[in-house]
């Protein structure tokens, strides 16, 4: 199993899938590749808009995308793929939509089987076994909130440690915490922003500048440096 599962899209003041750009050239490698691209966590931008806006970047580093909604039969579309990848916005309207084409056990078969895996912000936490650590609003009904179950362990991308200045609701780590004490056997990785996960042959590892936060219940949450052994959480 390869999987490329990255918090964010852009980083402030970035342009867009700028930061990410070269370790998902390095991921698919040299042969130019043509992977599907599933845009349905797009709720304010159309479809053919995010095709073409993540196609732009594809092409600058020697590959293409095509998006799924271009085909007649989704199932058959991602049967073929050469690769696979989900982008980023509401997690609740991409599973959605995942379920209304029947694509949750084809697209698991079809990365079990070897197809390389790209996802960022809801495409990562599509990978987990469920999307009940997303940080999106509930705008549609998912049918369920299981999820592609690729990894063991749950991500919560754009992890932050504090509330803006000024708001006093609860933390992320509140909310992570409140999730696990009713979850109390799962994993919860806080990935934050301008980092991500990099599995291949399934053996993971992290990429990014920013430790990794961990939380598994009865445990006080702590950090892992990006070199330390991440092996655990495929355990």
């Amino acid at each position: 199993m390869n999987l490329l599962l990255i918090s964010n899209s852009t980083m402030a003041g970035e342009a867009y899938l700028e930061y990410p750009k070269q370790n998902i050239a390095d991921f698919l490698g040299s042969k130019p590749i043509k992977a599907l691209f599933i845009p349905y966590a797009g709720v304010t931008v159309t479809w053919n808009d995010y095709e073409s806006k993540v196609k732009a970047r594809f092409n600058e580093i020697g590959h293409d995308i095509i998006s799924i909604h271009q085909f007649d039969d989704p199932v058959k579309a991602v049967e073929e793929a050469e690769a696979i990848v989900v982008g980023g916005g509401n997690t609740w309207n991409l599973l959605r939509t995942m379920h209304d084409n029947n694509l949750i056990e084809p697209i698991r078969k079809k990365v079990l089987a070897g197809t390389k895996y790209i996802g960022w912000s809801a495409g990562s936490n599509l990978a987990c076994p469920t999307i009940k650590t997303t940080n999106d609003m509930p705008i549609v009904d998912p049918k369920g909130f299981d999820a592609i179950d690729l990894i063991p362990f749950q991500i919560n991308p754009h992890y932050l440690d504090k509330n803006p200045d000024g708001h006093g609701g609860e933390t992320r780590e509140d909310r992570i915490l409140e999730f696990l004490e009713v979850n109390k056997d799962m994993t919860v990785a806080g990935l934050r922003e301008g980092c991500m996960f990099l599995v291949e042959d399934n053996k993971i590892g992290y990429i990014g500048h920013l430790p990794l936060r961990i939380f598994q219940h009865g445990k006080v949450p702590y950090e892992l440096k990006p070199d330390a052994d991440f092996t655990f959480l495929f355990k």
